[in-house]
């Protein structure tokens, strides 16, 4: 692993565990050994941060030059707490471990007292009625959106019976009890939205239909808005 790569995981697990956290811990997070991880917490300090603890007792990210100064209300802070735990409930494991590490750096750039505040929250999140768990095609279905690419799908419909579709995924909606994605189906030539724990399979392809996600998304999320909705499938 290059050696900015591996600094920049240290530092992000500093930022996300509970302090203080030991080299042990460290070294199982980000995949090197403990005798690295003391080499690392060095060059780390040589280069501005500001890390108390030391061998044996743990470490504890104070104050991190990689991330610039921000300030947040309190409400805000609330906020952003309360939003990031129902991301952690409601998305896949990939996109949990984003919220907590999203949640480590912000966190990182705030005043002392701000931080004890964001640790501290007057606000939580638990649900009685678990959510299923995401479906576990939801990772490669968002790395399609990004790069803007079909997906070949075999979709089960109402009734049971199942097609092959080639769509150009748009968007991935959370509802309370399901995800959907919106997209553009190549099969009806037209927009649709497909239940993703009704898709028994997907397959990533090269067919690129970069730029046009964006324009196609907003002209579906207006025609939703209007009588002649999209239809499922």
């Amino acid at each position: 692993m290059p050696r900015a790569d591996r600094l920049f995981r240290l530092l992000a697990a500093l930022r996300g565990l509970p302090a203080p956290v030991t080299a042990a811990r460290l070294a199982e997070e980000t995949g090197v050994s403990p005798r690295q991880i003391y080499r690392d917490i060095e060059a780390l300090r040589a280069g501005g941060a500001l890390i108390d603890g030391a061998a044996g007792y743990g470490y504890t990210l104070a104050e991190d030059p990689a991330l610039p100064p921000q300030m947040l209300t309190r409400l805000e802070v609330e906020a952003l707490t309360l939003g990031l735990a129902e991301i952690r409930l409601a998305g896949d494991p990939a996109l949990a471990r984003a919220a907590d590490t999203a949640l480590g750096k912000i966190i990182a750039t705030l005043p002392d007292r701000v931080q004890a505040q964001a640790l501290h929250t007057a606000h939580q999140l638990y649900r009685f009625e678990k959510r299923p768990p995401a479906p576990a095609h939801l990772a490669t279905l968002r790395e399609a959106i990004w790069e803007e690419r079909a997906v070949d799908i075999t979709y089960r419909d109402r009734t049971g019976a199942e097609t092959q579709r080639r769509i150009w995924p748009l968007s991935v909606v959370f509802l309370d009890r399901t995800l959907l994605c919106l997209a553009f189906c190549q099969l009806r030539q037209d927009f649709r939205r497909f239940h993703l724990v009704m898709m028994t399979g997907l397959v990533p392809t090269a067919d690129s239909f970069r730029p046009r996600r964006v324009a196609l998304l907003r002209q579906m999320l207006a025609q939703m808005k209007t009588a002649d909705r999209p239809r499922q499938s």
